[in-house]
């Protein structure tokens, strides 16, 4: 009987340490899980979810996210049911969206980057030769008004003084943007332009869109097929492809130089009236809530941020100590750009329709 119960308190020590193995285990293992958030964001931020480097912080903090990629304005397109989030390039799809799903606000913004042209070095050279630029090493300012009044007039490459000098530059003189009716740059595109050949005053009309209406065709037929979005179009200018002239976020170049990847021909124009894309978070749960206002204050995801090219919201210390090496690309404090404000989603909605040559919508 001796034997028979010291069997059993074997067998129930045993037991009592496979418990308490098991059991420390499930401990270790809800406190390093993640909640997994489901969005949908703008291509340009791609990168950013998918560096190890910010899965590794979000699931320090409890987080898992999974995304997906759309064009900013065809997300209100899009049925989100199922989703945590939206996280459009700028503030009017945002709140497009947020109208839509009757999202409280204020929505969170955790960095924004401002619309650039970027230019192979003969292309800008010859802007600046003809008045239409002005140039300091490997960047510039693209001098708006006047580039409107060339394509109003249907400039071409070959018109402008010194052009004749590079084969590559004939054909339209034009700045290369994404669809407009999809894409968050080409809408911005229209918003500063439309702000510029209106003296000086955002559209918020029907009369408003018609005064610019002309203009804003120009702009966007003249360059044919339109990317979708700014990712692919610069790759494509990386790597050589199409126009010498390219609409594209600021951020893209700063996350290629950051990367040490900068091309020996790159200038970036900075327009003097150009438009913050504010990377606007919709959260459609409260868990999305939670992953846009961690965005924004969480200091290794804010600094991770800033490696790829985004400039977070409220502190403009960290955006310029990580490109310090860079300023020669960079205008860092946004020295002599204004900023255009952005219409309202109707307003840019029906001028991105008319752009494309709709048009009038009755």
């Amino acid at each position: 009987m001796r034997r028979i119960a010291g069997i059993v308190l074997a067998v129930l020590l045993i037991g009592g340490v496979v418990t308490a193995v098991v059991a420390g285990r499930e401990g270790q293992d809800t406190s390093t899980a993640t909640k997994t958030v489901r969005g949908v964001i703008g291509s340009e931020k791609s990168d950013f979810f998918a560096d190890p480097a910010v899965v590794k912080a979000l699931a320090a903090k409890g987080y898992t996210v999974r995304t997906e990629t759309s064009g900013s304005w065809a997300m209100e397109g899009l049925d989100l049911a199922g989703y945590d989030f939206a996280f459009p390039s700028s503030q009017a799809p945002a709140d497009a969206l947020a109208a839509k799903y009757h999202v409280q606000k204020p929505l969170p913004r955790p960095f924004y980057s401002p619309l650039v042209v970027v230019a192979h070095r003969n292309a800008a050279e010859v802007l600046a030769a003809n008045g239409l630029a002005g140039l300091d090493r490997h960047r510039g300012t693209l001098h708006t008004a006047r580039y409107l009044d060339a394509a109003t007039h249907d400039r071409t490459w070959q018109q402008l003084k010194g052009a004749q000098r590079h084969g590559e530059l004939t054909g339209t003189l034009y700045i290369a943007s994404t669809d407009p009716e999809t894409s968050n740059s080409g809408a911005l595109y229209l918003a500063a332009a439309s702000y510029v050949a209106g003296g000086g005053r955002v559209a918020a009309s029907k009369a408003d869109i018609e005064h610019t209406a002309p203009l804003m065709h120009k702009l966007i037929s003249v360059q044919g097929a339109q990317q979708p979005s700014s990712d692919a179009a610069f790759r494509d200018f990386v790597s050589g492809v199409g126009n010498p002239l390219v609409l594209v976020y600021e951020s893209q170049v700063a996350a290629l130089l950051t990367d040490g990847q900068g091309l020996d021909d790159l200038t970036v124009l900075y327009p003097d009236t150009t438009v913050n894309s504010d990377h606007t978070v919709v959260p459609l749960t409260p868990a999305g809530r939670d992953l846009g206002d961690l965005l924004s204050t969480d200091p290794t995801l804010r600094r991770l941020a800033v490696r790829h090219g985004f400039r977070p919201q409220g502190d403009t210390a960290e955006f310029t100590a990580a490109t310090a090496s860079h300023t020669s690309y960079l205008n860092q404090k946004l020295t002599g750009v204004r900023q255009a404000p952005v219409p309202t989603s109707a307003v840019l909605h029906e001028m991105a329709r008319r752009a494309r040559g709709q048009g009038e919508n009755t």
